[in-house]
């Protein structure tokens, strides 16, 4: 390619011929369900999965497979068959209710069995002003609004601490009880407290969580999506 330059004077741009729109760069494996076979192998091959048995152990293997950490299943606490409460409760329309917009664009809406609403309150109109009264996050304020669903719902909480703590105490005070709740926040400050909370005071509610300050959105909404599908059934991964 030809260019002119100030002077006027032609000079050649050499350039770099694009590779054949067939061409293998890399050797990698491509095949969606050759993916999860090797994915779900390698996960029943490094993790200790005794203690979890049908659905817990497919939910197990979802979580394992959404942070790419076996260690993680020494950690996992489950409590009253949360797995099969959960597939129940979306079987029968339950919404799911979310702390924040990442868990509830992680949950495959197209796998959710009966088109199950999911809720995210965190931006809803008055819930800033509402977190100022009460002297709390947002994440906490959002939790009050969930009070016309809560009854049977399936809960998922994947990033705020202060979310978790703000659902106990509203149960404690007699709220609706959710069919699950799928526990997950994660980060240095209260993440690991709010899930031992969980466990201390769940109250015969079924739950899932993932002990000390690991957690997050994809392991929220991988949890849902386990309770959608074996993983054997579920969606190939974009990657």
């Amino acid at each position: 390619m030809d260019m002119i330059t100030a002077t006027g004077i032609p000079i050649r741009i050499p350039t770099t011929p694009k590779p054949d729109a067939g061409a293998v760069m890399f050797d990698y494996v491509r095949d969606p369900a050759e993916i999860y076979r090797r994915s779900f192998a390698a996960i029943e091959a490094a993790a200790d999965l005794t203690r979890f048995q049908g659905a817990e152990r497919a939910l197990a293997v979802r979580l394992i497979h959404a942070c790419g950490m076996a260690e993680i299943a020494g950690d996992l606490v489950m409590s009253n068959d949360p797995a099969q409460a959960g597939k129940a409760a979306l079987a029968a329309g339950a919404p799911i209710l979310t702390d924040a917009e990442m868990v509830a664009r992680g949950i495959i809406a197209q796998r959710l069995p009966t088109g199950n609403r999911i809720i995210c309150t965190l931006n809803d109109d008055g819930v800033r002003e509402h977190a100022a009264d009460l002297g709390t996050t947002r994440s906490a304020a959002a939790v009050d609004a969930w009070a016309p669903h809560l009854g049977g719902a399936v809960v998922a909480i994947g990033n705020a601490p202060t979310a978790l703590f703000r659902l106990l105490e509203l149960l404690a005070e007699g709220a609706p009880r959710p069919a699950v709740i799928l526990g997950f926040p994660v980060g240095f400050i209260g993440a690991a407290e709010s899930k031992q909370a969980l466990i201390d005071h769940a109250d015969g509610i079924p739950f899932a969580t993932l002990t000390g300050q690991k957690g997050g959105s994809a392991l929220a909404a991988a949890a849902v999506n386990a309770l959608c599908s074996a993983p054997e059934q579920a969606e190939a991964p974009n990657g």
